[in-house]
């Protein structure tokens, strides 16, 4: 079966956020994680479904919706859960301020390695606990992020409580390989800390030869402080849908999750619980075919940079996720997201994700072949400009 990924949907003047930060502004919206294509036509068809039925009550997963999670774990990464395991939530980001409200205690720190996506920064301090940013290391022999592990340890003190993961990473683009995982739950159990994984893009791997491993599947000493955040969300472009889980093994762990979220976290709503279903029960075709196309335009992308930009350069391949982490430093710019917008691409800055300023900026590429066309038209002559 094909499935159109370069018809394109006119999203200005409807509720996208993406295209409502620019309206009325030539400016192609190139920020914010949430793709232009169409989620997958089972998709559709079973919110259609749904809203025929014509009721919108108060919702629970019923065991088909948990059973496709569960199998779709299971068939992927060889991943088995039981289904008690599974919290529901409407997004990623409320889990991780739950983790921090819940697991940690007033003035207790968390560890990050930036740059990383920005709540996972904000989150353990909008509830008065204290974020240990950690830079990645770049080896630029072997072009390739690294995670500093010297750097923890020099970091991490008696009031650390919690280690924020992202895996695959956002936004370098990162798949984490078995031994830095390893290194990572280790660290952990050696400290007492809880490790959160943040494995919402694992559906997104663009190397083939690099499959996902869910950090809690490493044994079960590092399961059991392992809460692992995921979602379909990013893969079948469905964030409005606000409909994400957590699967935390432990019981002692997952109580003290729970407890957190009674009385501030929303439900996931009948049409979220619907499309998470059928985008892992019956969408894996159009998985494989949104890979194809993510794939061809990360190759696009690079290219265009190597040859037609310079002052622009990736550091490292992008071996997972829809989003590209450039280094702009050369370009001299204190503000490079600004200087870009005003050439008509809309791009996030560096900065928020904890990198220095004026070095970064981050392009979303999951849009037709001409919308990133035309983006990388606008910043060849950014750069001209520059």
């Amino acid at each position: 079966m094909s499935f159109d990924f370069q018809t394109p949907h006119e999203r200005r003047g409807t509720d996208s956020q993406k295209w409502q930060k620019y309206a009325g502004r030539d400016i192609l919206p190139m920020w914010v994680a949430d793709m232009d294509f169409r989620s997958p036509p089972a998709v559709i068809e079973a919110l259609r479904s749904r809203v025929d039925q014509g009721i919108f009550g108060y919702a629970r997963p019923v065991k088909s919706t948990v059973d496709a999670v569960v199998d779709a774990l299971a068939q992927r990464y060889a991943y088995r859960i039981d289904p008690s395991w599974i919290v529901w939530l409407p997004g990623l980001v409320v889990g991780l301020n739950v983790e921090a409200l819940g697991l940690a205690g007033p003035g207790e720190q968390a560890i990050s390695c930036t740059p990383v996506y920005p709540p996972f920064l904000s989150a353990p301090r909008n509830t008065g606990r204290e974020t240990l940013a950690v830079p990645l290391a770049l080896d630029s022999a072997r072009r390739r992020w690294e995670i500093d592990f010297e750097a923890l340890e020099r970091v991490v003190t008696p009031r650390t409580r919690l280690f924020f993961l992202c895996n695959p990473h956002n936004p370098v683009g990162r798949v984490w390989r078995r031994d830095e995982l390893v290194r990572v739950g280790e660290f952990c159990v050696r400290h007492n800390l809880i490790l959160c994984s943040d494995e919402i893009h694992c559906d997104l791997i663009l190397d083939p030869s690099l499959p996902h491993l869910p950090t809690a599947t490493l044994g079960p000493e590092i399961a059991a402080r392992t809460i692992t955040f995921m979602a379909p969300s990013k893969t079948y472009n469905l964030p409005g849908l606000g409909t994400s889980f957590a699967v935390i093994s432990d019981p002692a762990l997952r109580r003290d999750f729970i407890r957190a979220t009674q009385g501030i976290v929303a439900e996931v709503t009948a049409l979220g619980f619907a499309a998470c279903e059928a985008a892992y029960r019956d969408s894996e075709d159009w998985r494989q075919a949104l890979l194809g196309e993510l794939r061809a335009n990360r190759d696009t992308l690079l290219d265009f940079i190597a040859r037609e930009t310079p002052g622009i350069r990736s550091e490292a391949p992008i071996e997972a996720t829809y989003l590209a982490w450039l280094n702009v430093e050369a370009l001299g710019l204190k503000h490079p997201a600004a200087h870009f917008e005003a050439h008509g691409v809309g791009l996030s800055d560096g900065a928020m994700f904890g990198a220095p300023a004026g070095r970064n900026v981050r392009l979303n590429f999951g849009c037709t072949r001409a919308t990133l066309a035309e983006a990388l038209r606008r910043m060849k002559a950014a750069v001209a400009a520059a």
